[in-house]
């Protein structure tokens, strides 16, 4: 392995959720911002969560004539 052209790895980069969660991990980034973490998704936490990005599920919806998710 060639040490000149591997990144430089951070052991404590931090890492941001949308919801407010931080935790500590490796990276060749320093600093890193996600969508979802395991404190958020719906896998972990049993409830679901809609994601919409760009009005897809309200498209998706509205194509099947479905009613609005409360």
């Amino acid at each position: 392995m060639q040490k000149e052209i591997q990144p430089e790895y951070h052991e404590d980069a931090v890492v941001t959720c949308a919801c407010g969660n931080t935790f500590t991990t490796g990276s060749t980034k320093k600093e890193l911002k996600v969508d979802i973490c395991s404190k958020c998704h719906p896998f972990y936490t049993g409830h679901q969560k809609i994601v919409d990005v760009g009005g897809r599920v309200e498209k998706f919806r509205k194509k099947y004539n479905l009613p609005a998710d409360k």
